[in-house]
């Protein structure tokens, strides 16, 4: 899945990317073991009551803004699947029947966006806007998205008043003293201590392998006997999860910007290893608002586009732009250029036209708009759900001495990213609700080939991730967008990509071995 930017609770916004780490996981003991017994058994019993209910299908509603033709429903499953007769929440599921004949139909295509805290329900508008890169697919099957548990519409949990959360300008995530690391971790257990005030009977609950699981009850109730499933970000790793769980309930799943799935890197070590990522891509973008300076009037070199960035945020961190956009907020605005290849050209527009004198531009877009009280709750929303998603998932590092030595060291070659990334991630060193472990993703009986498709430079999700999950889904193909970093590949221009896209959901097919692409176009001032 993708992630809009969100407010870290420690101050900073940032992207909620797919990515956090944890600790190596420890050997199962004998509880743990029926504990997943228990859960694969609630899993059977809660599909096959799904089974039989279906879903209810009717026109969304208005205050949803989906586009007509775009059908709405419910699927109820178990908060604890340990504990299938007990408490029940419901998943909210959205559809748009496929285009082609009956002939054509392949079944429904299910989508997770990444986050975790993405939601999926703007999926079926690929189909209402006519989006060219999907009409093929669309022929052969009915686009369904969801909110996952704890997200939107799906029994929402949240950690702070949302008002509270968006406000600004926040502190400066780059530390200058002591006295400011300790007050952002301060920040981070009192957040921590919201999740569990507001939102303490769904956090132990909150696991990736628990969405897995609402994912194949979804299956049950639109009646299809296998799953076919795109998962961008995160929802690379929701999509590995659920290989491994119901290997044979799969019937094709593209993956496509990798989490890598190794147990020690969920999710303590994969936030480090997207640290770097981040500043790799963007010193990429760095060289291309040089190149194009011409236009933009930055600077004609890397080195003095970096110098400008300081410049700006000293000056930001000195007296907030407008009153409200201080480091944190640029870094929320400008990390969007390493994350997506579609903001460099915005990103960079909006910084020429500030060193113009148009502070304005700025100000709306990188500060909260304080009168958007939906669109708050839901930036809110997002964040608590990859908050709790990411603590419980995997067992987190306590010490403050680990995480305050592993980011410095970090930030001294990578600083872009590396701050704000530690405390949004730090509510994590105090979370009350039990950290399990992670899964051992591997190829069970029954699971098809996998498409893997990856951008050499992403920043949120780096390369290493797409080979280290090629490596353990067996027979998988992967795709390789060489010199390229956009998160997101399957969503972007690229006839090499689009056209394999298309022949593996329409025929199954892929290529008899791996793939590299060329890149896509490099966008244009």
């Amino acid at each position: 899945m993708r992630r809009t930017a969100a407010l870290g609770s420690a101050g900073a916004l940032v992207a909620g990317m797919l990515i956090s780490g944890a600790v190596t996981a420890p050997t199962a003991t004998a509880e743990g073991r029926h504990h997943r017994v228990s859960e694969a058994r609630g899993v059977e019993l809660a599909a096959a009551r799904a089974a039989r209910t279906g879903i209810d299908w009717k026109d969304c509603p208005t205050d949803w803004g989906l586009a007509k033709k775009i059908e709405c429903g419910w699927v109820t499953v178990p908060l604890d699947y340990a504990r299938p007769d007990g408490k029940q929440i419901r998943i909210a599921v959205d559809r748009h029947i496929s285009t082609g004949t009956e002939a054509e139909r392949q079944g429904a295509l299910l989508y997770n966006p990444g986050g975790p805290g993405g939601s999926g329900l703007r999926f079926p508008t690929r189909i209402t806007s006519r989006n060219p890169l999907w009409v093929n697919t669309a022929k052969a099957y009915d686009f369904v998205g969801f909110d996952p548990r704890g997200v939107g519409h799906s029994a929402p949990i949240s950690c702070i008043d949302p008002q509270e959360f968006v406000k600004a300008p926040k502190a400066d995530p780059v530390p200058d003293s002591e006295a400011d690391k300790l007050a952002q971790r301060k920040l981070a257990a009192e957040y921590a201590d919201g999740c569990a005030e507001r939102s303490g009977d769904m956090l132990p609950h909150m696991t990736t392998p628990n969405t897995a699981r609402d994912l194949d009850v979804i299956r049950a109730a639109l009646g299809e006997k296998k799953l076919n499933f795109l998962g961008v970000s995160y929802g690379t790793y929701l999509g590995a999860v659920y290989g491994t769980l119901f290997p044979d309930h799969v019937r094709r799943m593209i993956v496509d910007s990798v989490v890598d799935p190794a147990r020690d890197n969920i999710w303590y070590q994969a936030n480090l290893n997207q640290d770097i990522a981040f500043q790799k891509r963007w010193d990429d973008w760095k060289a291309w608002v040089a190149k194009n300076d011409s236009v933009f009037h930055i600077g004609d070199t890397p080195e003095k586009v970096e110098q400008a960035w300081l410049t700006l945020r000293a000056a930001a961190k000195k007296n907030p732009i407008g009153g409200v956009v201080g480091p944190a907020e640029l870094i929320g605005f400008f990390q969007s250029a390493p994350y997506y290849d579609s903001s460099w050209v915005p990103v960079a527009r909006t910084w020429s036209e500030y060193l113009k004198g148009d502070a304005q531009a700025l100000v709306d877009a990188a500060a909260p708009d304080m009168s958007d009280i939906k669109g708050n709750i839901a930036s809110e929303n997002g964040n608590a759900v990859y908050t709790a998603v990411e603590c419980t998932d995997a067992k987190w590092p306590t010490n403050w001495r680990k995480w305050d030595r592993d980011n410095t060291r970090l930030h001294e070659q990578y600083p872009f990213m590396t701050w704000a990334n530690a405390w949004m991630n730090l509510p994590c060193a105090t979370w009350s609700a039990k950290q399990r472990s992670p899964l051992n993703i591997k190829t069970g009986k029954g699971l098809p080939p996998v498409l893997i498709v990856q951008s050499e430079r992403d920043a949120a999700t780096p390369y290493v991730g797409a080979v280290e999950l090629h490596k353990r889904f067996k027979g998988s193909r992967l795709i390789t967008e060489r010199n390229a970093g956009s998160h997101g590949v399957t969503g972007l221009v690229n006839p090499c990509i689009n056209e394999r896209v298309d022949a593996y959901l329409l025929t199954g097919r892929t290529d008899r071995a791996d793939v590299t692409c060329d890149p896509h176009a490099t966008p244009k001032p």
